[in-house]
């Protein structure tokens, strides 16, 4: 459930919801995205697309498949369901991959999966030239960074496969993407999930978008029909025999769950989302998101007890959240939890078994980054207040 808004406590939405606003276009420079990096397929998660590079690329039993250790859990258990071996390698004090560790885990193994964190790029002419090297595939995990540019290409276009993340950048309910920069995607025929699906995704997307108050005279528009929605939903659910689970008509990855259903493989991503996508300006979301990455990096740089993960924020770089280094990030995230800061703790969570002796790195990474929204469907004032409370709360 949301919590309760007032005008001294906005809603803030953690993740872009559908306004008014979000089929704008910019006035800045063309931008580019994994939609320009190469062959495309759109289906319903990044893990799904995960799932599907490796298929490509015949991964299977007695394989393994090198992947950071500071990482999402949804990025796992693809690789299990291929019947192949994660190995998680090293990573250095921002992210950046220890290619040395690398190096020294490359026996047997088949794929190297390196994650842009936040959209900020790896050292792609590095891992590109290892891979290279040692007959290893790359599969670019774009999760964060949907958009953005290397080196004047976009990112995606590096590995021989990548993913994206539609729900991350987009307001949509769910979305994913595959990228193909060096084969075509003739073997990936997708097919619709259905008019359950389709519908889901569409009201979702919309209702979210009202809950924080975005597209007022629509909600009142449609509140009849949305009313009957929700009684005839009850009803089903009602007469349903105890003990049975309705059928899920989206895939678990839309509702934050780390869960990996095979059902959706070959599941292309709604009608709805499609259409964002194409409707919606890039230019406008990097440009939006990179001004308030700057806006929030200038107001909370120098706080005590926290420090901005990254340096600075280099050109081509459209940023997913802004991450924070906290010394104290348990109490320090529950006291912005109870102010009604949303946080995102990203690979919190790590998979089960990677510790500090995995990768000492990777552990304190997930235990003391928090990160806050600087997406493009931010209203002036909730940032302001964003900043003001978070602020308050750290200095306190």
């Amino acid at each position: 459930m949301l919590p309760a808004s007032s005008p001294l406590r906005p809603l803030v939405p953690i993740a872009p919801v559908l306004s008014a606003a979000s089929f704008r276009r910019a006035a800045a420079q063309p931008v580019r995205s994994v939609l320009d990096a190469g062959a495309v397929r759109l289906v319903t998660s990044g893990r799904v697309a995960i799932a599907l590079a490796l298929r490509e690329l015949g991964v299977g039993p007695g394989d393994k498949v090198l992947v950071p250790a500071w990482h999402s859990p949804s990025m796992v258990p693809p690789v299990l369901w291929r019947g192949a071996t994660p190995v998680f390698y090293r990573v250095g004090p921002d992210g950046g991959a220890d290619l040395a560790d690398i190096a020294a885990k490359l026996e047997g193994a088949r794929v190297l999966m390196a994650t842009h964190y936040f959209g900020f790029h790896q050292d792609l002419d590095a891992l590109r030239a290892l891979c290279d090297a040692h007959g290893l595939k790359l599969l670019e995990d774009c999760a964060h960074a949907f958009i953005g540019e290397y080196r004047g290409r976009p990112l995606g276009s590096y590995g021989d496969y990548a993913i994206a993340s539609s729900m991350k950048f987009f307001p949509v309910y769910e979305g994913g993407v595959l990228v193909s920069a060096r084969a075509p995607l003739d073997g990936v025929a997708l097919q619709s999930a259905g008019p359950g699906f389709e519908t889901k995704a569409f009201l979702n997307s919309l209702e979210r978008g009202f809950a924080y108050g975005r597209l007022p005279a629509v909600r009142a528009a449609l509140w009849l029909p949305l009313k009957l929605k929700d009684l005839a939903w009850g009803l089903l659910k009602a007469r349903r025999p105890a003990g049975t689970a309705a059928p899920a008509l989206a895939p678990d990855s839309s509702d934050s769950s780390f869960d990996f259903d095979p059902h959706w493989i070959d599941k292309r991503s709604s009608l709805f989302a499609r259409s964002v996508l194409r409707l919606a300006s890039p230019g406008r979301i990097a440009a939006l998101r990179r001004a308030h990455y700057l806006r929030l990096d200038e107001a909370l740089r120098g706080l005590p007890g926290l420090r901005p993960l990254f340096a600075a924020l280099p050109d081509g770089v459209c940023p997913w959240v802004y991450p924070l280094v906290a010394a104290e990030p348990d109490a320090l995230a529950a006291r912005l939890a109870a102010a009604g800061v949303p946080v995102t703790r990203f690979g919190r969570p790590l998979w089960q078994g990677v510790d500090a002796a995995t990768c000492s790195n990777a552990a304190q990474l997930s235990y003391s980054v928090l990160a806050l929204p600087c997406h493009q469907e931010l209203h002036a004032q909730e940032l302001d207040w964003l900043i003001a409370t978070v602020r308050k709360v750290a200095s306190a």
